[in-house]
């Protein structure tokens, strides 16, 4: 007597593709961030390339995050191609004017990952969803904070971006 085994697979081709897109995402974000590490670190921002090293540590972080819950749902995780991260900013506070929007447009596509797996009941998912759902809020939040006090700093004078630039040292030095 011959068994096959069919593997069944725990989530919907929709939810899947989502979820590869996500990765390529989470890739892409934790390149960025360390391509304006790069820039920082050149332009005199120690702290602020420390800060941005470890974010792009912690986007890899998420990257693995979905790769690994996408194999073990019996899904098979893919990795796409990658645009060429900007490499060139005006100033540190536009940078992180960019990071906010890049945050915002993270944020959009879990929270439309999150939709999708309550439309196809697939709560599992949506309960994994739910804690890049905290994080975003967590990140969105921190990037507002550095922008408000760089605009409390003034814009453009060397000494606020000196004190914002050491804060951020500390901030990745204490896990922020």
């Amino acid at each position: 007597m011959v068994i096959i085994s069919i593997k069944y697979k725990n989530m919907k081709k929709n939810i899947e593709q989502a979820i590869i897109e996500q990765i390529q995402k989470e890739e892409h974000s934790s390149r960025l961030y360390l391509q304006m590490a790069i820039w920082c670190e050149i332009n005199g921002f120690p702290g602020a390339a420390a800060f941005l090293y470890k974010h792009s540590d912690e986007e890899r972080l998420h990257q693995l995050k979905f790769i690994h819950f996408l194999n073990d749902r019996e899904g098979m995780a893919l990795l796409k191609p990658l645009e060429t991260p900007q490499s060139d900013y005006p100033s540190l506070k536009e940078m992180f004017e960019k990071i906010l929007e890049h945050e915002k447009f993270i944020s959009a596509s879990i929270n439309q990952i999150y939709g999708l797996t309550l439309q196809e009941k697939d709560y599992t998912t949506a309960s994994f969803i739910h804690w890049f759902i905290n994080e975003q809020i967590e990140e969105e939040t921190l990037v507002r904070t550095i922008l408000d006090k760089m605009k409390l700093a003034g814009d453009g004078q060397n000494r606020g971006l000196y004190l914002i630039d050491k804060e951020l040292g500390v901030m990745a030095a204490s896990g922020h």
